[in-house]
């Protein structure tokens, strides 16, 4: 059963002038594994992150690093979860995740799906 869909657009080049411009920014947003990625992967991931709050119906007190996009097998994104994300998907029923990345003419988009 589908408990809630998410989805994300981020401009590549805003986010790419938004992390030189703040560069502490990509350590609050990121994990470190994350964060060695391209600019253009680290905008999917963002929209990945903003796409689980939105799956889970945007509940106060979620961080981003609570949201971890890794590359799976054969480079197929998995998310993992901790802190207060877990916490309220676990409340939620979600049992699983899935999410797809894309980034193509400037633009990165994530889709998320919340199951239970």
């Amino acid at each position: 059963m589908i408990i809630g869909i998410g989805v994300d657009v981020v401009d590549v080049a805003r986010f790419a002038a938004t992390l030189a411009r703040t560069p502490a920014l990509r350590a609050r947003l990121f994990t470190v594994a994350e964060g060695a990625l391209a600019t253009e992967s680290l905008a999917a991931r963002f929209a990945a992150k903003e796409a689980v709050a939105k799956a889970l119906g945007a509940p106060p007190g979620l961080a981003h690093l609570d949201a971890e996009v890794l590359r799976g097998e054969h480079g197929r994104p998995e998310l993992r979860v901790t802190g207060r994300v877990a916490d309220v998907a676990r409340d939620l029923g979600v049992t699983r995740w899935h999410v797809s990345l894309t980034h193509d003419g400037g633009v990165a988009v994530a889709y998320v799906i919340a199951e239970g």
